[in-house]
């Protein structure tokens, strides 16, 4: 199998992705699964866990094949910014999704995260507890026990941080008849404390030679207490000042999200015949209260009470059965599928007045709404890979998916609906050059649906400048890809060069339009196209029998339709992101790492985001041989920052957002029972899958 080192070492690819060994990195000790992510080439992980891969957002996260609840909508961020990366075997890099992948939960590329699993008879443990700036501690803590047929594995996790943040916005109201320009700035800050608990276990049990039965559960609760304050100026046209407050607010949050599933799987008769039977019941909740308290100094029209609350709950369930047929043939390989699933959805916001002074509570209609989804998907999907000779194969793949989608607008009591009916092709050639150099080409077609935030009509208030709605009416967006890669060795350097181009229409974006002299409304419409393509390379080796160098890199070009301009215009970017990672094992003991990262300009609808780059080291010494101490240090330079430019014939934005910044992090790891390669990091099973 063809390995190279980078950021996250490739452990070998496979026909329709890249994957990634990440058990190796001694930072997973103390990293979370969007720190690996941060890792891996061409994806990127912004401070507020909004994920991006090779520059489009649309980036679907699978865990162990499987689309889950925790991994969609505001709890993604969340669940891969508290999930210790220790629990991941693997991440895979699926740019071209086969015909065996749904186009849920965002339709575009995939990072699956495949979790760790230990499967030699015995037991084997793992316990590690990290301490950190910003009042970061925790536990985290695995374990598997095998013995004749049965299987049982583990573990657990404790997590405790704060959060701070700053940000400031510079906007510019441009009035389209005259030119005039009204100014406004808003100023923010926010902090927050987080626990996160998490447990997760699986048991299979091998019912003959031919069978193998799983089931699990996993089930994750986070609390969140936070205070922001906001300062908030405007001027009219004139230069007049006609707003100016400052708001503050406390919020208490929750979120809790579970899994359980069943898996069987069936040897057939034919030499590696098998037949293999998922389901998987996943759910999210977030609820959260909070309360906001307005001091004016010029109070604007259309204000909101000066004291005001906000009682909000989403909630996310699925259900998804799957099948999956793979029998391999004398010349080639037929896999077959089905698939099975219901999502539903729930938004639920109260918004009361307060009165003074005796606190009583009135709620605000024109701000209180709940809006219901359910998806109900059908699909099935045949391939066939076709082996020609020792050089060459060919596969080639078509799912058929059936989507019925049910809205109620519970506020206004209004019902709509929609269905879709798509065929989705996909197709993989791959050449073996020689021993070290295979050439892969691969196409696929992908459908982005709107999900349900994206849909929901009612106007959901989010300051006083600011409100957002979905548009029922939007269609799903269609984009075709492809890629050209070439995978050798060069000396001892192991290199991967691939060629890509994309194309979408009926863009899924974001417009924001003023509502009112001051308000901003942002929402979302079918609106254009983008074409992107580039180059991308992943290169390491061992420069001394000490020092390993590896790096990555993406030089790329995007077109997109530009929104709210007039006429056909489009706005252009050459982005190019690159990482590199320098490894020291100064003895058997003690290894050190400097990671570099840089990630480009990106555009979207409106207007772009600028470049960023970070920083950081890392110390690992291996104290006994099954005590280990690692310390890693996160944005070395404090430079990580959310800095996005808007550009339209109405409006001139400069927002910029600061996280925490440097952290510094330090744990102790002790396994026990001996653990696979790469081990001493937590390990052990998360989702409740079956490898």
């Amino acid at each position: 199998m063809n390995t190279v080192s980078v950021t996250a070492q490739r452990s070998g690819n496979r026909t329709d992705r890249q994957v990634y060994d990440v058990k190796a990195d001694p930072a997973t000790v103390s990293d979370t699964v969007a720190d690996t992510l941060n890792k891996v080439p061409s994806v990127a992980v912004d401070a507020d866990g909004a994920v991006t891969l090779r520059g489009k957002t649309n980036v679907q996260i699978y865990v162990d094949g499987k689309p889950s609840a925790m991994m969609q909508g505001e709890n993604r961020a969340m669940a891969i910014s508290s999930m210790p990366a220790g629990d991941l075997d693997s991440v895979e890099v699926i740019n071209n999704p086969g015909a065996q992948f749904g186009n849920e939960g965002g339709g575009g590329p995939i990072i699956n995260l495949v979790m760790r699993r230990e499967r030699r008879p015995g037991g084997f443990g793992s316990v590690t507890a990290i301490a950190g700036s910003g009042g970061r501690a925790g536990v985290n803590a695995a374990g598997s026990y095998t013995t004749g047929r049965m299987s049982i594995q583990g573990g657990g996790y404790i997590r405790k941080e704060e959060r701070h943040g700053t940000g400031e916005t510079r906007r510019e109201r441009i009035d389209p008849l005259t030119g005039a320009r009204a100014h406004s700035s808003q100023d923010t800050s926010s902090d927050a404390r987080q626990q996160t608990a998490s447990l997760q276990g699986m048991v299979s049990y091998n019912l003959g030679d031919k069978d193998v039965l799983a089931a699990g559960a996993n089930f994750m609760s986070q609390s969140t207490e936070g205070v922001s304050s906001e300062r908030y100026l405007g001027t009219n046209t004139a230069g007049l000042v006609d707003s100016d407050y400052l708001r503050t607010g406390a919020r208490d949050g929750r979120n809790r999200n579970y899994g359980v599933s069943a898996r069987l799987d069936h040897k057939g008769d034919a030499p590696n015949e098998v037949m293999k039977f998922d389901l998987r019941l996943s759910g999210a909740r977030i609820e959260g209260d909070a309360r906001y308290a307005t001091d004016y100094t010029v109070r604007p029209l259309r204000a909101q009470a000066p004291r005001s609350r906000l009682d909000n709950l989403s909630e996310n369930r699925i259900a998804d059965f799957t099948g999956d047929y793979e029998l391999p043939g004398e010349h080639g390989t037929f896999r077959a599928g089905y698939k099975l699933a219901r999502t539903s959805n729930v938004f639920d916001n109260a918004y009361f007045d307060i009165d003074a002074p005796g606190g009583a509570e009135r709620s605000n209609t024109a701000r209180t709404n709940r809006f219901e989804l359910d998806e109900t998907t059908a699909a099935l999907y045949a391939s066939y890979q076709w082996r020609i000779d020792r050089a060459w194969s060919v596969s080639g793949g078509l799912r058929t998916e059936y989507t019925d989608v049910d809205m109620f607008q519970a506020t206004t009591n209004v019902r709509a609906g929609n269905h879709y009916l798509d065929a989705i092709p996909s197709a993989f050639v791959t050449y073996g050059w020689s021993d070290d150099t295979t050439i892969r080409l691969n196409y696929a077609k992908r459908i982005r649906r709107p999900g349900a935030g994206d849909l929901n009509p009612f106007v959901v208030y989010v300051d006083e400048f600011n409100v957002s709605s979905g548009n029922p009416s939007l269609q799903p967006s269609d984009s075709h890809s492809l890629e050209l890669g070439l995978e050798t060795k060069l000396g001892k350097v192991d290199t991967t060069v691939r060629l890509y181009g994309r194309r979408e229409t009926d863009l899924i974006s974001e417009r924001r339009i003023f509502i009112a002299d001051n308000v901003l409304l942002t929402t979302r419409e079918n609106a254009g196209s983008s074409r992107s393509g580039g180059l991308e390379f992943t290169l390491g080796g061992k420069a001394t029998e000490k020092l390993n160098i590896s790096a990555s890199g993406n030089v790329g070009h995007a077109e997109q339709t530009v929104l709210g301009r007039q006429g056909d215009a489009t706005r252009s970017a050459t982005s190019i992101t690159g990482r590199a990672r320098i490894a020291y094992q100064y003895n058997r003991e003690n290894n050190f790492n400097l990671s570099l990262n840089a990630q480009g300009k990106t555009l979207f609808g409106e207007g772009y985001r600028q470049p960023s780059y970070t920083a950081d080291i890392g110390y690992r010494r291996s104290v006994t041989p099954t005590l280990s101490l690692v310390v890693n240090v996160s944005d070395l330079f404090d430079s990580q920052k959310t800095e996005i430019i808007t550009e339209t014939d109405r409006l001139r934005e400069y927002s910029i957002r600061r996280p925490d910044g440097r952290r510094v992090m330090v744990a102790l790891s002790y396994r026990f029972g001996g653990f696979s390669a790469g081990a001493g990091r937590p390990g052990g099973p998360w989702w409740t899958g079956h490898a």
